[in-house]
Formats: structure tokens, C-alpha cells, sequence
């Protein structure tokens, strides 16, 4: 529990945001516009575009009853200073370059602590103690380590609830009066509440987390294995937590279909009970458990959407320190270079050997005899076409072999993948065309599946161009259509 001296006090008072709220002239507006925005309908988040036509709307209607001297700014303006005040989250999210709202924690709870000072007709003692009750026997039993003890109070729950039976069975049985119906359902409707409001607090603590790692990353001057380390362990750290573990179990709680048909079975029986039917319930408590998928699951997103966004961080920083390290390479190349043609006198450069060369015995392979080449005993037949050697069209196509180097493909590959991440077949054979044609595509074809890591995008057909010359002297162009291959680094 936090210490409230005077210090701790003053600082909240100059700081903290829900204080600051309600020290706000304007503190009806904001909290009447929110309870009815973003509270009362569970919205999570909402555009900038509908959150100013809402508010535009309010203010019209405040200024036909105050005078329209009342609130003369535009909703646009009121919403950018609510926001600079840390009452509302302004923020980007992916793939749209509209600008979208949603309500702090700090917000909701100075509008729950405004909700508790109206006068309640009805103030129930009784199940909250009930409650109290109930949790120390929980945590009582729950920290029990004797088994004996354990036993024996089993032994005494199984006697009350036989003892329970034998009485319902003989009609003997107590039913709860309209006064602690209400209470309970008071109880429930406060603690439901709370659990809406909690979620945006869970969602703002991932936040937090995200932003902290951020830092440390910009900030990290160590090796990158370290800071992987820590980061990971930062990231699970949330799970590790009071918080991350009581979300978790609540979520796998809810997550069970067994258990949503439960509660929709007991919030239709209740809120059909005469008492609670009096107190004229808010009609999304019937829902309520809905609203609590849906606001988990929108946290669920939240951190789903922030782990890849440090993916793509990490990614970004790897990168620019490999480009680093190709500049500090091609500084090493160009001063090499200038010292080709005037070398220092002298050694430039020894390199002693580090350790001995050692052979062992039985590290030379043992002998293999060769293996004998089977020769087929056929009796030669003498052609029936004569090949006239003499002619040019002969000879050409005698010495008209193609051999394709693959090694000269690969190091293409290798090279020019050094300072990308990826690369196109079309964009290998622009930098360095074919020469022999579609041998030569099929050969960066054979290395794709077999030499490199390659993908292929069936959705996208390329075009890959190639010339020849004939013997006659002509210059033909071919092309070939084929989905792209894509190289990965």
C-alpha cells in the first residue's frame, strides 16, 4: 500500500494525471463525454474523425443550453490538449494514417472515483464480507502444506454438504431475501466494472514494458547476444509477474465455452429474478462477459502487435550494424588500394602461426582400391550417314559445346547478396546477363533449389531477356515467362 505523506501527495497532485483531471475546469465534460464515448459502450478504440463529430455534437447541445459563449474552441483542439494532458492516448495504428483515440488509466480512474460519490440507495455489507470470508479460507487452504489437515477439511466440507442435502431433501431449506439479492448483485456489478477498467491498466503496463526495451536497445553499447538476453528475458518477465499470471488464468478461465455458457445461463436467471429486476440493471450487464472477451482479447492484440513492431526494431538495428561493418570493410579496400603502387618499405604484415601442425596416424584414410570400369563387349557397325568434315556448318557444330560454370553463378549470387537481403533472379540476370542463354537460367534454377535458401512467388510472372548471335551473324532476342525466384540471405 502506498505511504500518502506529504511529498508522495504533492507529487501526485502536480503529476499525476487523474488528479490533474479533476482540478480541470472543464472536469464535467471530460468525464460525462467519456463515460458516454468510450465507458458505458466498452469502446476501446475510436477514430479521430468519429471522436470529433461526437464531441461536436456535445458541444452544440452545451452551447444551446449555456450560451454559446461556452466552451468556444474546436473539438479537434479540445481533444489534441486532452490528449497533451495524458487524459487520452493518441496514437497510429498500422496500416492507417488517421489518427485514433483511446482512454488512459489514469481517466477511467478518476471517472470510477467520481461514479462513488454519488449517494447509493442502497449500501450492502454483507456479501462483501461474505467475500472477504471466503478468500481467507481460500488462501488458508491454498497454503496448506500438511496433508492430514487438508483431509480433514475436505472430510468436514463433504459432512455439510450431506448434511446440506438431507435437509433440501426433507424440504428444509433457506431461501436468500430480496435484501441480500440486491446486495450481491450491487457486489457483482462493482467488481464486474472494475474488471473492464483493469484491462486498460494491463494494456498501458505492456506499453510501458515495450517502451523500456526500446530505450535499452538505442542505448546498448555491449554484444548483441547480451542484449537479446535480456531483452527475451524482459519480454517473458511479464508473464512472471502477479499481473501476467492473474491475467493469464483469468483468460484461460473465460476462454473455456463451458464457462461463457455458464455465465450467460446464470446472468439470464438473475436478471429475470423480481429484486434484481427492481434495481433496473444496466442492460450490457446481461453481456458482461462479452465485454470482458472482448477487452482481453483487444489486449491480446495489443501485445501480439508490440512483439512484432521489437521484431522489426531488432531487425532494423541488425541491419544497420552489418552495413556498418560493410563500410568499415570498404574503408579497409580503398586504403588498400592506394598503397598498391607505392608499398611501405619494410614488413607490413606477419602473421605468426598459433599452433603446431599436428598429424595423427590414424587420421590418414585407408586404402581404397579403384574401382574397375565395366566394358561392354558390343561389336562395332559401321554408320549408314556420312559426315562431311570439310564443311563449316560440320566443324561449328562440332566445337559448339556449352559449359555452364556454376561456381562463377554461385559467387554472383553470394556477391551481390552481400549488401542485400535478398535478390530476384530478374534482377541477377540485369546485373549480369545471360551468355548462354536458357542453360544458363536453368542452372541458377538448379542452385536455387539446391545451393541457396530460395522462395518462390507463384503470383508474380517475370520476364527474363537474353540475346544470341546466329552463325549467319544475326542478333536474336528470347525471353522466358516464369513465377519469381527470390534468393534470401
Amino acid at each position: 500500500m502506498t505511504t500518502l505523506d506529504y511529498t508522495t501527495l504533492t507529487l501526485l497532485r502536480q503529476n499525476h494525471p487523474a488528479w490533474k483531471l479533476l482540478r480541470s475546469d472543464h472536469v464535467p465534460l471530460v468525464a460525462s463525454f467519456f463515460q458516454r464515448v468510450f465507458i458505458t459502450p466498452n469502446v476501446r478504440i475510436m477514430t479521430q474523425a468519429d471522436l470529433v463529430e461526437t464531441l461536436e455534437d456535445e458541444l452544440f447541445s452545451l452551447r444551446e443550453q449555456l450560451g454559446a459563449d461556452a466552451f468556444p474552441k474546436a473539438a479537434l483542439d479540445y481533444l489534441n490538449d486532452w490528449a497533451s494532458n495524458a487524459w487520452l492516448r493518441k496514437f497510429y495504428v498500422q496500416d492507417s494514417d488517421e489518427p485514433h483515440f483511446d482512454l488512459t488509466p489514469a481517466t477511467e480512474k478518476s471517472i470510477a472515483w467520481l461514479g462513488a460519490l454519488a449517494e447509493r440507495s442502497f449500501v450492502g455489507t454483507e456479501s462483501r464480507l461474505l467475500t472477504l470470508f471466503d478468500l481467507l479460507k481460500q488462501m488458508n487452504t491454498g497454503s496448506e502444506t500438511d496433508p492430514q489437515t487438508r483431509i480433514a477439511e475436505l472430510h468436514k466440507q463433504r459432512d455439510q454438504i450431506d448434511a446440506e442435502i438431507i435437509r433440501v431433501s426433507a424440504g428444509d431449506f433457506t431461501l436468500l431475501d430480496d435484501t441480500a439479492l440486491k446486495d450481491r448483485f450491487q457486489q457483482f456489478t462493482s467488481i464486474a466494472r472494475e474488471l473492464l477498467a483493469d484491462f486498460r491498466e494491463v494494456e498501458h503496463n505492456f506499453r510501458g514494458l515495450d517502451r523500456r526495451v526500446r530505450e535499452r536497445v538505442a542505448l546498448w553499447n555491449g554484444s548483441k547476444g547480451a542484449l537479446l538476453e535480456e531483452i527475451m528475458g524482459e519480454r517473458d518477465a511479464i508473464s512472471d509477474t502477479d499481473q501476467g499470471k492473474s491475467f493469464r488464468a483469468f483468460w484461460d478461465f473465460l476462454m473455456s465455452s463451458r464457462r461463457q455458457e455458464e455465465l450467460s445461463n446464470l446472468l439470464e436467471r438473475v436478471l429475470n429474478l423480481t429484486p434484481i429486476a427492481e434495481l433496473k440493471p444496466d442492460a450490457r450487464i446481461r453481456r458482461i462477459h462479452y465485454d470482458w472477451l472482448e477487452a482481453g482479447e483487444h489486449t491480446q492484440r495489443t501485445v501480439a502487435q508490440l512483439s512484432q513492431q521489437l521484431r522489426r526494431f531488432l531487425d532494423d538495428q541488425a541491419w544497420l550494424e552489418n552495413r556498418r561493418i560493410m563500410d568499415i570493410l570498404h574503408g579497409i579496400e580503398v586504403k588498400a588500394l592506394a598503397l598498391r603502387h607505392a608499398l611501405p618499405p619494410g614488413e607490413v604484415m606477419s602473421i605468426a602461426d598459433t599452433a603446431a601442425s599436428i598429424e595423427l596416424p590414424m587420421e590418414r584414410p585407408l586404402f581404397s582400391p579403384a574401382t574397375k570400369t565395366a566394358i561392354a563387349n558390343l561389336k562395332l557397325e559401321s554408320g549408314e550417314d556420312e559426315l562431311n568434315l570439310d564443311s563449316d556448318s560440320a566443324m561449328q557444330a562440332l566445337y559448339s559445346q556449352i559449359v555452364i560454370d556454376k561456381h562463377q553463378l554461385a559467387k554472383h549470387i553470394r556477391q551481390t547478396l552481400q549488401d542485400r537481403s535478398q535478390v530476384t533472379l530478374r534482377e541477377l540476370c540485369e546485373l549480369q546477363p545471360l551468355q548462354h542463354g536458357l542453360a544458363e537460367l536453368v542452372a541458377y534454377l538448379q542452385l536455387a533449389c539446391d545451393s541457396f535458401n530460395a522462395t518462390v512467388d507463384e503470383d508474380i510472372i517475370e520476364t527474363v531477356f537474353w540475346s544470341r548471335d546466329t552463325v549467319d551473324g544475326q542478333h536474336i532476342e528470347k525471353q522466358a515467362r516464369l513465377p519469381r525466384v527470390i534468393f534470401v540471405r
